[in-house]
């Protein structure tokens, strides 16, 4: 056997040192941006002198119910909860199976935090209350599980959430729920896709983040910091399927969209999930409409659990939302399942159709 010789040698070594340093590279950045995510929200609440820590561990149960339902929609298949559950939920729609395990990890989790004084879930009728003695002082709504009708063609599907401030200092009651857009706290939404996102507003100067969970050690590492909608986008999002039944703004917004002047038409993405959607938006710019129809006169999405708690994200991050009025989160409450018209995405694109609904008389 022939002796290695001396040159071989050093460029094996030299080539092992290089690919050695890469991995000591990768660990150290890996470990940095890992403890910057264990302690971004602690960070942003010693920031404030009267936080309690309480939304932190609001936070904290949340992340535990993302973390344990994006387990469980990429074991879906084998786990057979694939499929319809056999019931019918508050909103007319056949409830999945993962949809009742989504609702039950959201629920549980959150309550045990014990800082939410009263929970609202898309499929649940009436408002979810908490003994007195365990109450905090947070309104939480929430959609489990967005998307859900996509589960079984493996679509990404996501939770959307908002926490609201408790409108009174004592217990509270149905009624109670009944609370504004501009009343939120905290907003985010977990996107289940070809990885898991959290994307996070706290409503403070940190504006909006998102974070990755990496599966091979459990956390949420803060990969997307400081995410900013540019001005205008390229891309329009709506279900064209309901042509017949949009408003004349509508109808023209979209026509101008697809045959401009410009010769430069915008290109249409439509998932059919609003976490993948707006998701979308939010990176590339744009706009995601989900109007008022004839079969659907107030809209179709739920103001307290979708369309607040996306336009809150969106507007900090710099982006605009209407309702074919004003801002979603100016829109009144009037019932917990309420639906509004969402408008939403770059600040240039919403102004336009803004300025047809005018045009038309619409607002």
């Amino acid at each position: 056997m022939m002796k290695e010789c001396e040159f071989t040698r050093k460029i094996r070594t030299e080539k092992g040192n290089e690919i050695m340093k890469k991995f000591e590279d990768m660990a150290k950045s890996h470990k940095r941006a890992l403890e910057k995510m264990k302690r971004f929200v602690i960070e942003q609440q010693r920031k404030n002198p009267k936080a309690t820590g309480e939304l932190t561990t609001l936070l904290n149960a949340i992340l535990t119910a993302v973390k344990a339902v994006s387990s469980s929609v990429r074991k879906a298949g084998i786990q057979k909860l694939f499929g319809i559950e056999g019931t019918v939920n508050v909103q007319g729609e056949d409830v999945k199976k993962l949809d009742v395990l989504a609702n039950e990890l959201f629920i549980n989790m959150i309550k045990s935090s014990y800082s939410a004084a009263m929970l609202i879930s898309e499929e649940n009728e009436n408002v979810i209350e908490i003994d007195p003695d365990k109450q905090g002082k947070y309104i939480i709504a929430f959609d489990p599980l967005d998307g859900s009708s996509n589960i079984d063609c493996l679509v990404s599907i996501g939770s959307i959430f908002a926490i609201y401030r408790k409108p009174v200092d004592g217990p509270v009651n149905r009624q109670h729920g009944l609370v504004k857009g501009r009343d939120i706290v905290t907003a985010g939404y977990a996107l289940y896709g070809s990885a898991t996102m959290l994307v996070l507003a706290l409503g403070d100067e940190t504006g909006v983040n998102g974070f990755m969970l990496d599966p091979s050690i459990g956390e949420f590492i803060l990969t997307d910091p400081n995410l900013r909608i540019p001005t205008r986008g390229k891309i329009y999002s709506i279900n064209e399927g309901y042509e017949s039944q949009w408003d004349p703004a509508v109808k023209e917004y979209v026509h101008e969209k697809k045959y401009p002047k410009s010769n430069k038409p915008y290109g249409a993405r439509y998932v059919g999930s609003m976490v993948a959607d707006v998701h979308r938006t939010i990176k590339y710019g744009g706009i995601f409409l989900y109007p008022a129809t004839q079969s659907s006169p107030n809209g179709k999405l739920r103001l307290l659990y979708e369309g607040n708690p996306m336009a809150f994200i969106v507007e900090n991050a710099g982006g605009r939302t209407f309702n074919g009025k004003t801002s979603i989160l100016d829109t009144e409450t009037k019932n917990l399942h309420q639906r509004c018209p969402v408008f939403l995405g770059s600040d240039e694109d919403v102004k336009d159709i803004e300025e047809l609904y005018k045009k038309h008389n619409l607002c």
